[in-house]
C-alpha cells in the first residue's frame, strides 16, 4: 500500500495543475497562483514521501515528469496566453506563450536522462519557472499587460533558462551544518527578508534571488576548480 502513496500525491499535483490551467485561461490569476503553489507543495511532498517510505519506482519518476509538464509547463503558459490576449494587439500573439510548455517538456526530458542532476540542477527547475511567472501575473498583471515587451522578454529569457547549461543549487539540506549548506542558508535568509518586505508579492522576486545566487555560486565554484587545476 505504501508504494502507492507518493504516486497519489503526484496525482494531486497533476489535478491541481489542471485546475491552475482552467483558472489561467479564464484570467483568474489569483486562482492560478494558489493552484500552482499547491502543485509545488505536492511536488515536494511526493519526493519526500518516496524517500521516507523508500517507495521509488520507474512509474513514479515518469508520472512526476508528466504531472510537472502540466502544472509547471502548461499552466504558466496558459497564464502568459491570457495576459497576451488582454493586450488585444494581435490574435496570433498569445500563442507565443506556448513556448513555455515546450521548453518545460524539453527541460524535464533532459533532467530524466542527465546523471549530473542528482544533487543539483542544470538549468532552471520547472517549478521555479512556474512560480516566477504566476507570481508576476498575480502581483503585477496590469503592469505586464501594458508593458508587452517585458512579458515577451520574460517568456523568452525564462524559456532559455529552463534548458541552459547553468548550474543551479537544490534546496535539499545534506545536514543542518553550515559548512555543508552555506548557499541554501544564504538563500533562505534572503527569501525570508523578501517575503517579510513584499508578503504575497514576494514569490517572483524570491525566484529572481534564487537565479542570481545560483549564477554567483556557479561562478565562484568555477574559479575554485580553475585554481585547483593550476596547483
Amino acid at each position: 500500500m505504501k508504494k502507492h502513496i507518493p504516486n497519489f500525491i503526484t496525482c494531486l499535483n497533476l489535478f491541481s495543475g489542471c485546475v491552475a490551467v482552467w483558472f489561467a485561461f479564464n484570467g483568474n490569476f489569483e486562482g492560478a497562483f494558489i493552484a500552482i503553489m499547491l502543485s509545488a507543495v505536492f511536488d515536494f511532498l511526493d519526493g519526500l514521501a518516496a524517500r521516507i517510505l523508500k517507495a521509488y519506482s520507474p512509474m513514479g519518476k515518469e508520472l512526476d515528469s508528466l504531472a510537472d509538464v502540466i502544472s509547471f509547463g502548461l499552466a504558466p503558459g496558459a497564464i502568459v496566453f491570457s495576459l497576451l490576449s488582454e493586450t488585444g494587439i494581435n490574435e496570433l500573439l498569445p500563442f507565443f506563450a506556448f513556448i513555455i510548455p515546450v521548453f518545460s517538456g524539453l527541460r524535464l526530458a533532459k533532467f530524466n536522462i542527465d546523471d549530473r542532476q542528482t544533487s543539483s540542477f542544470i538549468g532552471l527547475p520547472t517549478p521555479a519557472n512556474a512560480i516566477f511567472i504566476t507570481g508576476m501575473a498575480f502581483a503585477y498583471p496590469d503592469f505586464l499587460v501594458t508593458h508587452l515587451w517585458l512579458l515577451v522578454a520574460i517568456t523568452l529569457v525564462f524559456s532559455y533558462l529552463l534548458v541552459a547549461e547553468i548550474p543551479m543549487f537544490a534546496l535539499k539540506l545534506k545536514s543542518l551544518a553550515w559548512n555543508e549548506n552555506q548557499i541554501q542558508y544564504i538563500f533562505l535568509f534572503g527569501a525570508i527578508l523578501i517575503l517579510a518586505a513584499l508578503q504575497l508579492n514576494a514569490f517572483a522576486p524570491i525566484i529572481g534571488w534564487y537565479i542570481i545566487l545560483s549564477i554567483i555560486n556557479a561562478l565562484l565554484q568555477s574559479k575554485v576548480v580553475k585554481r585547483k587545476s593550476k596547483i
